[in-house]
């Protein structure tokens, strides 16, 4: 079973290269300030996820460079997941708000519904 879920994952990732979206153009002022604000936004996710390849295709289509963290290969951060966040699931984004609050979010539509609204082009 193991085999089976490496196979469909590299599949999932060679569609995702060759069909990898382009990057929404802002003007460098408006894509300073977004970066900016993307200092407080981080992504929780597994390379071959299908859903967390959803969310990193709508950050390209979007040009919102958040940092990815991997919380299949990377053992503290799959701590931190499940620490602060609560579960082991992704993929997850990390808002950390103006006034010190921590949002965890889970499912890819919420998120890349909240990148959409919060960021758009």
């Amino acid at each position: 079973m193991s085999f089976v879920r490496w196979f469909v994952g590299r599949i999932v990732l060679l569609i995702n290269w060759l069909t990898w979206p382009k990057s929404a153009k802002r003007p460098s002022e408006s894509q300073q300030q977004v970066e900016q604000q993307l200092a407080a936004y981080s992504l929780y996710q597994f390379e071959a996820c299908p859903f967390c390849v959803k969310v990193r295709r709508a950050m390209q289509r979007l040009n919102l460079p958040i940092e990815l963290r991997d919380a299949k290969k990377n053992a503290q951060q799959r701590q931190e997941l499940l620490e602060q966040g609560g579960r082991v699931k992704v993929p997850c984004l990390r808002i950390e708000e103006a006034d010190g609050q921590v949002r965890w979010m889970y499912e890819s539509d919420d998120i890349i519904a909240h990148l959409s609204e919060r960021f758009p082009v």
